[in-house]
Protein backbone atom coordinates (compact mmCIF):
# COMPACT_ATOMS: atom_id res chain seq x y z
CA UNK A 1 0.00 0.00 0.00
CA UNK A 2 1.50 3.27 -1.11
CA UNK A 3 3.13 5.21 1.66
CA UNK A 4 1.67 3.06 4.44
CA UNK A 5 3.63 1.06 6.99
CA UNK A 6 2.30 -2.46 7.47
CA UNK A 7 2.74 -4.39 10.71
CA UNK A 8 5.82 -6.60 10.50
CA UNK A 9 4.95 -10.24 9.89
CA UNK A 10 5.09 -12.35 13.06
CA UNK A 11 7.07 -14.82 10.96
CA UNK A 12 9.72 -12.23 10.02
CA UNK A 13 13.41 -13.06 10.18
CA UNK A 14 16.11 -10.43 10.81
CA UNK A 15 18.10 -9.19 7.84
CA UNK A 16 21.55 -10.75 8.16
CA UNK A 17 24.80 -8.89 7.70
CA UNK A 18 25.48 -8.98 3.97
CA UNK A 19 29.22 -8.59 3.34
CA UNK A 20 30.66 -6.83 0.30
CA UNK A 21 30.85 -8.98 -2.81
CA UNK A 22 34.10 -8.18 -4.64
CA UNK A 23 33.33 -6.42 -7.90
CA UNK A 24 29.84 -5.23 -6.90
CA UNK A 25 29.12 -1.55 -6.24
CA UNK A 26 25.58 -0.83 -5.16
CA UNK A 27 23.30 1.64 -3.49
CA UNK A 28 19.75 2.89 -3.15
CA UNK A 29 18.04 6.23 -3.41
CA UNK A 30 14.82 8.16 -3.96
CA UNK A 31 13.06 8.95 -7.21
CA UNK A 32 9.58 9.43 -5.67
CA UNK A 33 8.04 7.27 -8.36
CA UNK A 34 5.23 6.27 -6.02
CA UNK A 35 6.67 6.23 -2.52
CA UNK A 36 7.59 9.71 -1.30
CA UNK A 37 8.89 8.92 2.18
CA UNK A 38 11.36 6.13 1.44
CA UNK A 39 13.97 4.96 -1.05
CA UNK A 40 12.55 3.34 -4.17
CA UNK A 41 15.47 2.87 -6.58
CA UNK A 42 18.28 0.35 -6.35
CA UNK A 43 21.40 0.31 -8.52
CA UNK A 44 24.19 -2.23 -8.93
CA UNK A 45 27.29 -1.80 -11.10
CA UNK A 46 29.64 -4.59 -12.14
CA UNK A 47 33.08 -4.76 -13.77
CA UNK A 48 33.74 -5.77 -17.37
CA UNK A 49 33.49 -9.50 -17.89
CA UNK A 50 30.61 -10.00 -15.44
CA UNK A 51 28.36 -12.84 -16.58
CA UNK A 52 24.63 -13.01 -15.93
CA UNK A 53 21.85 -15.58 -15.66
CA UNK A 54 18.13 -15.07 -15.26
CA UNK A 55 14.75 -16.72 -14.94
CA UNK A 56 11.49 -14.91 -15.49
CA UNK A 57 7.74 -15.10 -15.11
CA UNK A 58 5.68 -17.42 -17.28
CA UNK A 59 2.77 -15.00 -17.07
CA UNK A 60 1.65 -14.23 -20.63
CA UNK A 61 1.28 -10.51 -19.85
CA UNK A 62 4.82 -9.69 -18.67
CA UNK A 63 6.10 -6.23 -17.89
CA UNK A 64 8.37 -4.26 -20.22
CA UNK A 65 11.40 -4.81 -17.92
CA UNK A 66 10.95 -8.59 -18.24
CA UNK A 67 10.97 -8.35 -22.03
CA UNK A 68 14.04 -6.11 -21.84
CA UNK A 69 15.95 -8.53 -19.61
CA UNK A 70 15.06 -11.57 -21.69
CA UNK A 71 16.55 -9.88 -24.74
CA UNK A 72 19.60 -8.62 -22.85
CA UNK A 73 20.26 -12.05 -21.35
CA UNK A 74 21.17 -13.42 -24.77
CA UNK A 75 24.46 -11.51 -24.57
CA UNK A 76 25.44 -13.24 -21.33
CA UNK A 77 27.20 -10.10 -20.02
CA UNK A 78 26.12 -7.43 -17.54
CA UNK A 79 27.50 -4.13 -16.30
CA UNK A 80 24.57 -2.65 -14.36
CA UNK A 81 21.18 -3.25 -12.79
CA UNK A 82 18.45 -0.68 -12.04
CA UNK A 83 15.41 -1.64 -9.95
CA UNK A 84 12.37 0.50 -9.12
CA UNK A 85 9.60 -0.09 -6.57
CA UNK A 86 6.06 1.26 -6.61
CA UNK A 87 5.34 1.01 -10.35
CA UNK A 88 5.75 -2.28 -12.23
CA UNK A 89 5.85 -0.78 -15.76
CA UNK A 90 3.41 -3.48 -16.86
CA UNK A 91 0.66 -3.03 -19.47
CA UNK A 92 2.11 0.32 -20.43
CA UNK A 93 2.61 -0.38 -24.14
CA UNK A 94 5.01 1.73 -26.16
CA UNK A 95 5.57 4.10 -23.22
CA UNK A 96 6.78 1.22 -21.08
CA UNK A 97 9.20 0.02 -23.71
CA UNK A 98 10.51 3.57 -24.15
CA UNK A 99 11.04 3.88 -20.40
CA UNK A 100 13.22 0.77 -20.48
CA UNK A 101 15.21 2.06 -23.44
CA UNK A 102 15.69 5.50 -21.90
CA UNK A 103 16.66 4.10 -18.50
CA UNK A 104 19.16 1.67 -19.99
CA UNK A 105 20.68 4.37 -22.18
CA UNK A 106 21.09 6.74 -19.24
CA UNK A 107 22.57 4.01 -17.05
CA UNK A 108 24.87 2.83 -19.83
CA UNK A 109 26.28 6.34 -20.20
CA UNK A 110 27.06 6.45 -16.49
CA UNK A 111 28.58 2.97 -16.38
CA UNK A 112 30.46 3.27 -19.68
CA UNK A 113 28.81 0.26 -21.26
CA UNK A 114 26.24 -0.72 -23.87
CA UNK A 115 22.50 -0.41 -23.07
CA UNK A 116 22.08 -4.14 -23.63
CA UNK A 117 24.46 -4.73 -20.69
CA UNK A 118 22.05 -2.90 -18.37
CA UNK A 119 19.37 -5.02 -16.68
CA UNK A 120 16.09 -3.60 -15.41
CA UNK A 121 13.35 -4.65 -13.00
CA UNK A 122 10.29 -2.92 -11.62
CA UNK A 123 7.60 -3.90 -9.12
CA UNK A 124 4.38 -2.28 -7.98
CA UNK A 125 1.10 -1.16 -9.51
CA UNK A 126 0.15 -2.51 -12.94
CA UNK A 127 -1.14 -0.29 -15.74
CA UNK A 128 0.35 3.06 -14.76
CA UNK A 129 3.09 4.74 -16.79
CA UNK A 130 6.38 4.91 -14.97
CA UNK A 131 7.56 8.56 -14.74
CA UNK A 132 10.73 8.11 -16.76
CA UNK A 133 12.00 11.61 -16.15
CA UNK A 134 11.99 11.12 -12.36
CA UNK A 135 13.86 7.84 -12.63
CA UNK A 136 16.47 9.05 -15.09
CA UNK A 137 17.03 12.23 -13.06
CA UNK A 138 17.75 10.15 -9.94
CA UNK A 139 20.41 7.96 -11.57
CA UNK A 140 23.48 10.28 -11.59
CA UNK A 141 23.28 11.08 -7.88
CA UNK A 142 22.78 7.44 -7.02
CA UNK A 143 25.68 6.38 -9.25
CA UNK A 144 27.97 8.88 -7.57
CA UNK A 145 27.21 7.47 -4.12
CA UNK A 146 27.69 3.76 -4.87
CA UNK A 147 29.75 1.64 -2.51
CA UNK A 148 30.37 -1.99 -1.63
CA UNK A 149 28.28 -1.96 1.55
CA UNK A 150 24.85 -1.00 0.24
CA UNK A 151 23.15 -4.41 0.46
CA UNK A 152 20.91 -3.58 3.41
CA UNK A 153 19.59 -0.38 1.85
CA UNK A 154 19.08 -2.17 -1.46
CA UNK A 155 17.05 -4.91 0.24
CA UNK A 156 14.71 -2.27 1.69
CA UNK A 157 14.42 -0.14 -1.46
CA UNK A 158 12.99 -2.99 -3.57
CA UNK A 159 10.10 -3.64 -1.13
CA UNK A 160 6.43 -2.93 -1.86
CA UNK A 161 3.96 -4.61 0.52
CA UNK A 162 6.81 -6.56 2.13
CA UNK A 163 6.91 -6.06 5.89
CA UNK A 164 10.58 -6.94 6.28
CA UNK A 165 13.67 -6.85 4.02
CA UNK A 166 14.97 -10.18 2.75
CA UNK A 167 18.61 -11.12 2.31
CA UNK A 168 20.89 -14.13 2.54
CA UNK A 169 24.57 -14.91 2.08
CA UNK A 170 26.88 -17.92 1.90
CA UNK A 171 30.52 -18.64 1.11
CA UNK A 172 31.80 -21.50 -1.03
CA UNK A 173 35.06 -23.03 -2.16
CA UNK A 174 36.11 -23.23 -5.78
CA UNK A 175 39.45 -24.99 -5.83
CA UNK A 176 41.60 -23.28 -3.22
CA UNK A 177 39.65 -20.00 -3.26
CA UNK A 178 36.70 -18.83 -1.17
CA UNK A 179 33.93 -16.93 -2.94
CA UNK A 180 30.80 -15.20 -1.68
CA UNK A 181 27.20 -15.58 -2.84
CA UNK A 182 24.75 -12.94 -1.58
CA UNK A 183 21.21 -12.10 -2.57
CA UNK A 184 18.17 -9.97 -1.81
CA UNK A 185 14.54 -10.51 -2.69
CA UNK A 186 11.16 -8.89 -2.41
CA UNK A 187 7.78 -10.57 -2.45
CA UNK A 188 4.69 -10.72 -0.29
CA UNK A 189 1.62 -11.02 -2.51
CA UNK A 190 0.87 -12.13 -6.07
CA UNK A 191 3.16 -15.07 -5.35
CA UNK A 192 2.83 -18.34 -7.25
CA UNK A 193 6.09 -17.90 -9.07
CA UNK A 194 6.23 -20.63 -11.71
CA UNK A 195 9.92 -19.69 -11.99
CA UNK A 196 11.04 -17.26 -9.33
CA UNK A 197 9.48 -14.74 -7.01
CA UNK A 198 8.56 -11.18 -7.79
CA UNK A 199 12.12 -9.86 -7.71
CA UNK A 200 15.40 -11.46 -6.59
CA UNK A 201 19.00 -10.47 -7.26
CA UNK A 202 22.12 -12.49 -6.48
CA UNK A 203 25.76 -11.64 -6.95
CA UNK A 204 29.01 -13.56 -6.57
CA UNK A 205 32.69 -12.80 -7.04
CA UNK A 206 33.21 -16.18 -8.74
CA UNK A 207 34.08 -16.38 -12.43
CA UNK A 208 31.38 -18.60 -13.94
CA UNK A 209 30.52 -18.99 -17.66
CA UNK A 210 27.03 -17.67 -18.35
CA UNK A 211 25.58 -21.03 -19.55
CA UNK A 212 26.82 -22.77 -16.40
CA UNK A 213 25.47 -19.98 -14.19
CA UNK A 214 22.12 -20.27 -15.97
CA UNK A 215 21.83 -23.99 -15.24
CA UNK A 216 22.69 -23.52 -11.57
CA UNK A 217 20.21 -20.66 -11.15
CA UNK A 218 17.37 -22.37 -13.00
CA UNK A 219 17.73 -25.59 -11.02
CA UNK A 220 17.94 -23.70 -7.74
CA UNK A 221 14.83 -21.65 -8.58
CA UNK A 222 12.89 -24.83 -9.35
CA UNK A 223 13.77 -26.20 -5.91
CA UNK A 224 13.03 -23.00 -4.01
CA UNK A 225 10.89 -20.25 -5.51
CA UNK A 226 8.89 -22.68 -7.62
CA UNK A 227 7.97 -24.51 -4.43
CA UNK A 228 6.49 -21.44 -2.72
CA UNK A 229 3.03 -19.95 -3.07
CA UNK A 230 1.20 -17.23 -1.16
CA UNK A 231 -2.00 -16.74 -3.13
CA UNK A 232 -1.74 -18.75 -6.41
CA UNK A 233 -1.25 -15.59 -8.51
CA UNK A 234 1.79 -15.46 -10.79
CA UNK A 235 3.18 -11.94 -11.05
CA UNK A 236 3.72 -10.20 -14.36
CA UNK A 237 7.12 -9.01 -13.09
CA UNK A 238 8.77 -12.16 -11.66
CA UNK A 239 12.53 -11.84 -12.18
CA UNK A 240 15.54 -13.59 -10.70
CA UNK A 241 18.94 -12.39 -11.88
CA UNK A 242 22.38 -13.56 -10.83
CA UNK A 243 25.63 -11.75 -11.62
CA UNK A 244 29.11 -13.30 -11.44
CA UNK A 245 31.84 -10.63 -11.39
CA UNK A 246 34.88 -12.90 -11.51
CA UNK A 247 36.68 -10.49 -9.17
CA UNK A 248 38.19 -13.28 -7.06
CA UNK A 249 40.77 -15.47 -8.77
CA UNK A 250 40.24 -19.20 -8.57
CA UNK A 251 40.84 -22.30 -10.68
CA UNK A 252 39.36 -22.01 -14.15
CA UNK A 253 35.83 -23.36 -14.38
CA UNK A 254 35.35 -25.67 -17.38
CA UNK A 255 32.61 -24.87 -19.87
CA UNK A 256 30.46 -27.70 -18.54
CA UNK A 257 30.92 -26.70 -14.89
CA UNK A 258 31.21 -30.11 -13.27
CA UNK A 259 32.35 -31.31 -9.84
CA UNK A 260 34.45 -28.20 -9.25
CA UNK A 261 31.25 -26.23 -8.69
CA UNK A 262 29.56 -28.62 -6.26
CA UNK A 263 30.13 -26.38 -3.24
CA UNK A 264 29.34 -23.22 -5.21
CA UNK A 265 26.07 -24.76 -6.39
CA UNK A 266 25.24 -25.66 -2.80
CA UNK A 267 25.79 -22.05 -1.73
CA UNK A 268 23.63 -20.61 -4.52
CA UNK A 269 20.80 -23.03 -3.81
CA UNK A 270 20.90 -22.31 -0.07
CA UNK A 271 20.68 -18.55 -0.67
CA UNK A 272 17.72 -19.09 -3.01
CA UNK A 273 15.97 -21.32 -0.48
CA UNK A 274 16.49 -18.84 2.35
CA UNK A 275 14.99 -16.06 0.26
CA UNK A 276 12.05 -18.16 -0.97
CA UNK A 277 11.09 -19.12 2.58
CA UNK A 278 11.29 -15.47 3.65
CA UNK A 279 8.76 -14.66 0.92
CA UNK A 280 6.40 -17.31 2.30
CA UNK A 281 6.94 -15.93 5.83
CA UNK A 282 5.99 -12.47 4.56
CA UNK A 283 2.84 -13.53 2.74
CA UNK A 284 0.33 -10.71 2.94
CA UNK A 285 -1.51 -11.05 6.24
CA UNK A 286 0.30 -14.31 7.06
CA UNK A 287 0.32 -15.60 10.62
CA UNK A 288 1.59 -19.14 9.96
CA UNK A 289 4.20 -20.76 7.72
CA UNK A 290 2.98 -24.07 6.26
CA UNK A 291 5.20 -26.89 4.98
CA UNK A 292 3.53 -29.56 2.85
CA UNK A 293 5.20 -32.90 2.14
CA UNK A 294 3.68 -35.24 -0.42
CA UNK A 295 5.02 -38.77 -0.82
CA UNK A 296 3.87 -41.88 -2.65
CA UNK A 297 2.82 -40.13 -5.85
CA UNK A 298 3.33 -41.69 -9.27
CA UNK A 299 6.13 -39.20 -10.04
CA UNK A 300 7.92 -36.21 -8.54
CA UNK A 301 6.06 -33.91 -10.93
CA UNK A 302 2.73 -35.37 -9.85
CA UNK A 303 3.68 -34.97 -6.18
CA UNK A 304 4.58 -31.32 -6.79
CA UNK A 305 1.24 -30.62 -8.46
CA UNK A 306 -0.66 -32.24 -5.61
CA UNK A 307 1.36 -30.34 -3.01
CA UNK A 308 0.72 -27.03 -4.79
CA UNK A 309 -2.99 -27.84 -5.01
CA UNK A 310 -3.03 -28.17 -1.22
CA UNK A 311 -0.89 -25.07 -0.76
CA UNK A 312 -3.11 -22.95 -3.00
CA UNK A 313 -6.43 -24.07 -1.55
CA UNK A 314 -8.24 -21.15 0.14
CA UNK A 315 -10.17 -23.66 2.24
CA UNK A 316 -7.01 -25.35 3.52
CA UNK A 317 -5.32 -22.01 4.17
CA UNK A 318 -8.29 -20.50 6.02
CA UNK A 319 -8.73 -23.67 8.10
CA UNK A 320 -5.14 -23.32 9.24
CA UNK A 321 -5.65 -19.62 9.93
CA UNK A 322 -8.57 -20.59 12.15
CA UNK A 323 -6.59 -23.45 13.70
CA UNK A 324 -9.31 -25.87 12.57
CA UNK A 325 -8.04 -29.46 12.17
CA UNK A 326 -10.31 -30.07 9.15
CA UNK A 327 -8.36 -32.75 7.30
CA UNK A 328 -11.23 -33.20 4.83
CA UNK A 329 -10.12 -30.00 3.10
CA UNK A 330 -6.69 -31.53 2.49
CA UNK A 331 -8.32 -34.60 0.93
CA UNK A 332 -10.38 -32.30 -1.27
CA UNK A 333 -7.29 -30.47 -2.47
CA UNK A 334 -5.54 -33.74 -3.32
CA UNK A 335 -8.52 -34.89 -5.34
CA UNK A 336 -8.90 -31.67 -7.34
CA UNK A 337 -5.24 -31.61 -8.42
CA UNK A 338 -6.04 -33.76 -11.46
CA UNK A 339 -3.24 -36.19 -10.61
CA UNK A 340 -3.51 -39.94 -9.99
CA UNK A 341 -4.88 -40.58 -6.48
CA UNK A 342 -6.85 -43.33 -4.79
CA UNK A 343 -9.09 -42.37 -1.90
CA UNK A 344 -8.65 -45.77 -0.27
CA UNK A 345 -4.84 -45.54 -0.28
CA UNK A 346 -4.56 -41.94 0.85
CA UNK A 347 -3.08 -40.95 4.22
CA UNK A 348 -3.07 -37.50 5.85
CA UNK A 349 -1.13 -36.18 8.85
CA UNK A 350 -0.76 -32.78 10.52
CA UNK A 351 2.05 -32.12 12.95
CA UNK A 352 3.14 -35.75 12.79
CA UNK A 353 -0.25 -37.12 13.84
CA UNK A 354 -1.88 -39.36 11.21
CA UNK A 355 -5.54 -38.45 10.94
CA UNK A 356 -6.79 -40.43 7.96
CA UNK A 357 -5.78 -43.69 6.27
CA UNK A 358 -7.34 -45.99 3.70
CA UNK A 359 -10.34 -43.81 3.01
CA UNK A 360 -11.35 -43.02 6.57
CA UNK A 361 -10.40 -41.65 9.97
CA UNK A 362 -7.64 -43.48 11.83
CA UNK A 363 -9.10 -45.68 14.55
CA UNK A 364 -8.88 -43.94 17.91
CA UNK A 365 -7.82 -40.64 16.33
CA UNK A 366 -7.41 -37.90 18.96
CA UNK A 367 -7.55 -34.36 17.58
CA UNK A 368 -5.93 -32.81 20.67
CA UNK A 369 -2.25 -32.90 19.53
CA UNK A 370 -3.22 -31.67 16.07
CA UNK A 371 -5.04 -28.65 17.48
CA UNK A 372 -2.06 -27.90 19.72
CA UNK A 373 0.28 -28.08 16.71
CA UNK A 374 -1.91 -25.76 14.65
CA UNK A 375 -1.71 -23.08 17.33
CA UNK A 376 1.98 -22.67 16.56
CA UNK A 377 3.54 -20.39 13.95
CA UNK A 378 4.72 -23.28 11.74
CA UNK A 379 2.36 -26.02 10.55
CA UNK A 380 3.44 -29.31 8.96
CA UNK A 381 1.16 -31.26 6.61
CA UNK A 382 2.05 -34.73 5.31
CA UNK A 383 0.18 -36.61 2.60
CA UNK A 384 1.00 -40.11 1.36
CA UNK A 385 -0.70 -40.89 -1.95
CA UNK A 386 0.17 -44.58 -1.73
CA UNK A 387 0.72 -45.13 -5.45
CA UNK A 388 4.44 -44.76 -6.11
CA UNK A 389 7.73 -43.17 -5.05
CA UNK A 390 7.23 -39.57 -6.20
CA UNK A 391 7.70 -36.91 -3.54
CA UNK A 392 7.72 -33.13 -3.22
CA UNK A 393 7.92 -30.43 -0.57
CA UNK A 394 6.36 -26.96 -0.90
CA UNK A 395 5.65 -24.04 1.39
CA UNK A 396 2.81 -21.57 1.75
CA UNK A 397 1.16 -19.44 4.44
CA UNK A 398 -2.29 -19.17 5.93
CA UNK A 399 -4.98 -16.92 4.48
CA UNK A 400 -6.27 -14.28 6.89
CA UNK A 401 -8.42 -11.18 6.74
CA UNK A 402 -5.17 -9.23 6.59
CA UNK A 403 -4.73 -10.34 2.98
CA UNK A 404 -8.03 -8.69 2.07
CA UNK A 405 -7.17 -5.52 4.00
CA UNK A 406 -3.84 -5.15 2.18
CA UNK A 407 -5.06 -5.91 -1.32
CA UNK A 408 -8.36 -4.09 -1.00
CA UNK A 409 -6.48 -0.80 -0.57
CA UNK A 410 -3.27 -1.54 -2.51
CA UNK A 411 -3.47 1.50 -4.77
CA UNK A 412 -4.66 3.97 -2.12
Amino acid sequence: MAGKDLPVSPLALPLPELPPVPGVSLGSGRAAIRYTTREDVTMMVFPQGTTVAGVFTKNKCPGAPVDWCRAALAGGKARALVVTAGNSNVFTGKAGRQTCADTAAAMAQLAGCKPKEVFLASTGVIGEKLPTEKLVAALPGLFGALGDDGWQGAARAIMTTDTFPKGATRTARIGDATVTVSGIAKGSGMIAPDMATMLCFLATDAKIPAPVLQKILAKGSDRSFNCVTVDSDTSTSDTVLMFATGATKHARVPAEGGAMLKDFTRAVHEVLMDLALMVARDGEGAQKLIQIDVTGAVSAKSAHRIAMSIANSPLVKTAIAGEDANWGRIVMAVGKAGEPADRDKLSVAVGGTWMAREGGVVAGYDETPVVAHMKGREVMIEVDIGLGRGKARVWTCDLTHGYIDINGSYRS
